[in-house]
């Protein structure tokens, strides 16, 4: 009988279950993806491509386990709130308070294992779609890429299992700790409304100068770095729930004191209703606050990423293409380029250094990017510089003397190194040295020829310099014996950056959707969670005779009151935190608008679902 009842029960809140199972299918899902984007090892063991972004899914698997093991705690907690008076009656009916726990235990533990089932279902499609994706981004093969994987599956099951299993116990010991007479009575206690005083000033000047103190933080993130973001992390999120605390309870009492705003319609009950039940609200909504913060930054972060990859390759390389002996292919390809600037040079090397020509370099300087920090980037483009090496920055030996030229400064030594050679394998950490005809005419070994070329546009023949690349690791593993090796060219650094950000943007954007569908469930159920108290509010007023229309708009008004404090207050902490990637990104906030507008679209969705359930239950005959 007992179980029936509960089935019953179940039925009719059908609507709030299928909410929490939404939010639980997206977590599922996407951390099912992650496992199986960085566990499937026959596909990295093929692809170097995918192995070096391994740990990105691996990351992004933690942050959402972290973040989805409050949000089932949180959840759970606001179904047990739904239930309490039904649960009591159980008890006053005599059913033992251990029965009615074991069977809340089993009630929890089915709804998560329902969700774990459609879950991992999900995740198999959206890994088989979104990994597909990724492979055709990067233009890697998919051979041995499998979107059912059973240790991806397993991993997914156990952590889920075992949250479920928490979850359900920790429901049922407060349900057995709960006496009959406070669940009966939940629906009937009120929220206290916090008086004024010296306390609520000092509360929001705290806020605001922790929240100050972190944005300037940010905005300086150049300087302070790692201290900078562990700083603005800790003052940020205080000062947000400070401000919430303190300022959110003034700013609707001044609502509600404006004789302009509440004379109109019901706008005075609307603005008493906020009034009174804010104060059981400021931490919840701190938390959507923050991790709406969250889900925008991860989703803008990821996507900038992996928009600033051809500004990125820009400040590692002067020029587009380096090519040791070059091959007719080569000298092919660049006909068919806009070529800029051409250079070519000469070298050798011995068992002790690197030796180019002294006047080779002085009559065709090469353009050397600067690896000083005073000269970085200026207006979004690397610094360049003319190495002309002048005679009066180092001298020379006298080529009869010394078979040798003076070893260069760190800095050009540096500068040289990274512009002259497709792989550090090929100069094996010797030292570049310049010097003249004679003394270069001695040194014993092969002579190689360098060809530096600049193009009007890097990205428009991305194809040819990947063949380019692809003939420089042949080379390179015939002078090395290295197999695959890494290519410190433009092009090579473009690759190894994009691979990398579009990992990053994957799981970013993922992550960012997990972030913000838990954050709108969050604000739903605390809202809701309350709505029973309202009821007898509203149903004394359409019993006075206040339109239905009227009491639809102040649902609507009140809930979207609710729903904007956290959604404007957590923007503006993505738009200033967006500068924290500023040491490491030309442009953070580019493309932007994308994140911006997931996120509105999941925050309407999650608004509108929200203002519907409250009506079915302040107004269940308009439902």
């Amino acid at each position: 009988m007992l179980l029936k009842l509960s089935l019953a029960s179940m039925r009719k809140m059908m609507k709030d279950y299928l909410v929490l199972l939404i939010g639980l299918v997206i977590s599922i899902s996407i951390f099912y993806m992650f496992q199986t984007l960085a566990m499937n090892k026959a596909f990295i063991e093929s692809n170097s491509v995918i192995s070096a972004i391994q740990f990105v899914f691996y990351v992004g698997a933690f942050l959402l386990a972290f973040i989805t093991f409050f949000y089932i705690f949180y959840a759970n907690s606001f179904l047990l709130s739904l239930r309490r008076k039904e649960l009591g009656m159980y008890m006053m009916l005599g059913a033992k308070k251990g029965k009615v726990s074991q069977l809340l235990f089993l009630e929890t533990l089915a709804v998560g294992i329902l969700s774990l089932v459609i879950g991992s279902i999900v995740g198999v499609g959206l890994s088989s779609g979104v990994g597909r994706l990724l492979m055709s981004q990067l233009e890697i093969a998919p051979e041995g890429y499998q979107p059912f994987y059973m240790p991806s599956l397993l991993v997914t099951a156990i952590f889920f299992l075992v949250l479920f299993l928490l979850t359900s116990t920790v429901n049922a010991i407060k349900l057995a700790r709960t006496t009959e007479l406070n669940l009966i009575t939940a629906e009937q206690q009120n929220d206290r409304v916090k008086a004024k005083g010296p306390l609520t000033i000092v509360v929001a000047a705290l806020g605001l100068i922790l929240t100050a103190v972190g944005y300037y933080v940010l905005i300086h993130i150049k300087e302070l770095q790692l201290l900078g973001f562990v700083i603005a992390t800790v003052t940020i999120t205080i000062g947000t729930y400070l401000i919430f605390i303190s300022l959110l309870p003034v700013f609707l009492n001044a609502l509600k004191k404006n004789r302009s705003l509440t004379d109109k319609k019901l706008n005075a009950f609307t603005f008493a209703q906020l009034r009174f039940r804010v104060n059981n609200l400021t931490k919840v909504l701190g938390t959507v606050t923050m991790l709406i913060a969250l889900g925008v930054g991860a989703m803008a972060g990821g996507l900038a990423f992996q928009k600033n990859v051809g500004m990125m390759a820009e400040l590692s390389h002067a020029y587009d293409s380096t090519l040791i002996d070059p091959v007719d292919a080569d000298y092919a390809a660049m006909k068919k380029m806009t070529v800029e600037e051409q250079r070519t040079y000469h070298y050798k090397t011995d068992d002790k250094a690197v030796y180019y020509q002294k006047d080779e370099l002085l009559a065709n300087p090469p353009l050397i990017i600067n690896t000083g920090k005073e000269m970085y980037i200026e207006n979004n483009e690397p610094t360049r510089v003319s190495a002309k090496l002048p005679a009066d920055s180092y001298s020379m030996y006298e080529d009869k003397k010394e078979k040798q030229g003076e070893e260069l400064p760190k800095e050009w030594q540096k500068a040289l190194s990274n512009e002259f050679s497709t792989s550090y394998k090929l100069y094996d950490g010797k030292a570049i040295r310049i010097v003249g005809q004679a003394a270069y005419a001695g040194v014993k070994g092969k002579e190689h020829t360098l060809l530096l070329t600049k193009v009007d546009d890097f990205l428009k023949y991305k194809p040819a310099f990947k063949e380019m690349d692809e003939r420089q690791k042949a080379l390179v593993t015939l002078e090395t014996g290295e197999e695959n090796p890494y290519l410190s060219t433009k092009y090579g650094n473009y690759e190894a950056i994009y691979v990398f950000t579009s990992g990053t943007m994957f799981m970013g954007f993922f992550l960012g959707i997990a972030f913000l569908a838990m954050m709108a469930s969050c604000l739903m159920f605390k809202i809701l969670s309350g709505a029973t108290r309202d009821r007898n509010r509203y149903s004394m007023l359409r019993k006075i005779g206040v339109r239905n229309e009227w009491l639809v708009a102040s649902i609507y008004k009140e809930l979207f009151l609710l729903f904007i404090f956290p959604a404007i207050i957590g923007l503006v902490h993505v738009f200033v935190g967006m500068n924290l990637f500023s040491f490491i990104l030309l442009d953070p906030y580019v493309s932007i608008w994308l994140p911006l507008t997931v996120f509105l679209l999941i925050y309407a969705v999650y608004y509108f679902i929200t203002v519907r359930l409250y009506r079915g239950i302040v107004l269940p005959k308009e439902v």
